[in-house]
Order: C-alpha cells, then sequence, then structure tokens
C-alpha cells in the first residue's frame, strides 16, 4: 500500500491533474470514478496504473480485478491519500492514469465539430459528450480553447473522450482540413451531379445568424461554436460561410456553449433522421 505523500505515482498523478503542459509532456492524462474507469476498460484505452483505496465499492472493486488479471499496475493507497489527490467532493476510491490514445477518424468526415475559445471546462466536457451522443466524426480544438483532457473537462464529457476522435490544431490547419474535406466533398458531388455549394459548409453559432429550422444541415458540415462571453474569433468567422441561430421566445438573448452547441448538434441530427427515413 501506498503511504507515503512523495510517493513517484502520486506526484505524477498530482502533475497531471495541474495543468495542460504536464499532460502534454507525459502523454497522459488522469481520469476519476468507477463510471469513467470502466469506460476506459470497455474502450480497451491503455493504463499506465490505477490507484485505489479502501472506500472503493464492490462495482469498483470488480474493474480493479479485471484491470489486475489484465496485467495492469493496480496499487492501493490510503483513504487520506486518495482524498488529497481527488478533485471531487466525494471521492469514489479509484483513479488511473491512462495514455493519450488518438482515435483514427474517418478519411471522409461529413460532421465536425470546432469549439472556439470555450474556456469553461463543463461547457467543453458538455459538448465532448454531446458530439459523441450525435454523431460527430471529429473534434477540432482551435488555440484558445480548454485543454480537452484537463480533469473536470473528462468527468464532464463522461467517457467521450473514449469514443471521439480529438484533435488539437491551429486556425491554419483547421482551414486546411476544412478545406481538403471540401474538395473531397465537391468530387463526390461531381461524381451524383449534384451542386458542391449546396453540399459543404463551415456553420458559425451566432445569435444574428439565419434560423438552424431554416438552413439545410444535412450537407457533410464542420459547426463552430463560439465562447458565449466574447462570441467566435475572428479566425472563427473568417473561416465560417454561413451563420446559423437557435430561435428563442422571450428576452432571452443567448443560451450558454454547452446547451447552444447540443440544440445545434441535434438539429443536424434531426434533419439527417428526416432524410434517411422520408
Amino acid at each position: 500500500m501506498i503511504s507515503s505523500p512523495h510517493n513517484p505515482k502520486l506526484k505524477l498523478v498530482r502533475a497531471l491533474l495541474g495543468r495542460a503542459k504536464e499532460r502534454r509532456e507525459a502523454g497522459a492524462f488522469v481520469v476519476e470514478g468507477v463510471r469513467l474507469v470502466e469506460e476506459a476498460v470497455i474502450s480497451n484505452w491503455k493504463f499506465r496504473f490505477v490507484l485505489y483505496d479502501e472506500t472503493l465499492n464492490e462495482r469498483g472493486k470488480l474493474s480493479v480485478e479485471r484491470l489486475t488479471l489484465n496485467g495492469v499496475d493496480v496499487e492501493e493507497v490510503s483513504a487520506s491519500l486518495m482524498k488529497s489527490l481527488s478533485e471531487t467532493e466525494t471521492p469514489q476510491g479509484i483513479l488511473a492514469v491512462l495514455e493519450f490514445t488518438q482515435l483514427p477518424f474517418t478519411n471522409h468526415p461529413n460532421f465536425i465539430l470546432i469549439p472556439d475559445q470555450i474556456r469553461d471546462p463543463g461547457n467543453l466536457g458538455t459538448l465532448l459528450r454531446t458530439a459523441a451522443a450525435a454523431g460527430v466524426d471529429l473534434v477540432l480544438l482551435p488555440p484558445e480553447t480548454t485543454d480537452a483532457f484537463a480533469p473536470k473537462v473528462v468527468r464532464s464529457g463522461m467517457g467521450a473522450h473514449f469514443r471521439l476522435p480529438i484533435r488539437s490544431m491551429g486556425w491554419d490547419e483547421i482551414g486546411g482540413f476544412c478545406e481538403s474535406a471540401r474538395r473531397v466533398s465537391e468530387s463526390a458531388n461531381q461524381r451524383v451531379g449534384e451542386s458542391a455549394s449546396q453540399r459543404v459548409g463551415v456553420y458559425l453559432a451566432d445569435m444574428d445568424g439565419q434560423s438552424c429550422w431554416e438552413v439545410d444541415l444535412r450537407q457533410p458540415l464542420a459547426l463552430i461554436i463560439g465562447n458565449e462571453a466574447g462570441g467566435a474569433s475572428q479566425s472563427a468567422r473568417k473561416l465560417a460561410n454561413q451563420k446559423i441561430s437557435i430561435p428563442m421566445s422571450g428576452n432571452i438573448e443567448s443560451l450558454n456553449a454547452g446547451v447552444a452547441g447540443s440544440v445545434l448538434m441535434f438539429e443536424v441530427v434531426r434533419q439527417r433522421l428526416v432524410i434517411r427515413n422520408s
């Protein structure tokens, strides 16, 4: 049992919980709680090690047993040390250090999410969780967006990180990627005699945009969700070729980024389901 606060594993956990730079340099991140550890196991994610304490429930102990049988480095720590590491008010008695893994994505993504300058971890986690549920093919994280593997984002994502390809890119790279996807779609559309201009778009969520109910969102697209306080960046506005909004009644001017992005992602899903089932 680990009982010293100076143990190298505990030092690594503290570093990974602290800063994105530490996570990038170590190539690892932390998940905490029974549910997230289970999700990592189900997804066959690569574990560096697992720490647990005596307060772990029976469900969590089953994961510990499974991981131990699979040869994962599992070690018990004192409950007081686990509590000192935990970022939750009620620790569940288990955390794991996982390797960064870049999930593959299709060569022809038709649904891309770009969270622009989303700095609130809860909002970003909500967007990632919704993106996984809505069938988003790829998430592109531009500069000044919160680290997707920060502890609060991972908790809010509720396992989305294990199912959703996520890439960090500069705006030039994002623009090049979207242009490449546009050319692929143009080629495909030309083969079937359709207009590429009607089939490809980079859409920016904006309160002054056209109602999402009036815009055809069935074609391959990238959806940009900007920071609710400051709006989208100039780079995002330059990349977008259309602005879309969510119709709202009353005197409400805007929704938070997590909610707005979720509404728009599922409007894409709704439109695509309608045409598929018609």
